[in-house]
């Protein structure tokens, strides 16, 4: 079982930056790929990020790519999404999951949190 907290959302001016973490608990969490998925009212989870277990392995969302980055440090047990230069269409409520596939499907993630939302301003 594994359990995911995130932190770190905020409000930011367009061009800023923001850090978000999602902390783990669990003995399975180092062995699991995490990802990043954000919503917004009337859509769908979209997909962000995502790292490998090793960390070896990452791939972005087209929309951000360039601009956020995924990392992860399993000897704290969490993973981090380093997001900048926010544009106004990157605000959202932000998912950090965890699963055991390496995917980019929401359906593929067995272990979710409650959110961090982000809010960018201009």
């Amino acid at each position: 079982q594994v359990q995911v907290v995130e932190s770190g959302g905020g409000l930011v001016q367009a061009g800023g930056s923001l850090r978000l973490s999602c902390a783990a608990s669990g003995r399975t969490f180092s062995a699991s790929t995490v990802a990043w998925f954000r919503q917004t009212p009337g859509n769908e989870r979209e997909f962000v990020a995502r790292i490998s277990w090793s960390g070896d392995s990452t791939s972005y969302a087209e929309s951000v790519k360039g601009r956020f980055t995924i990392s992860r440090d399993n000897a704290k047990n969490t993973v981090y999404l380093q997001m900048s230069n926010l544009k106004l269409e990157d605000t959202a409520l932000y998912y950090c999951a965890a699963g055991f596939r390496f995917s980019t499907q929401s359906k593929n993630y067995d272990y979710w949190g409650q959110g961090t939302r982000v809010t960018v301003s201009s």
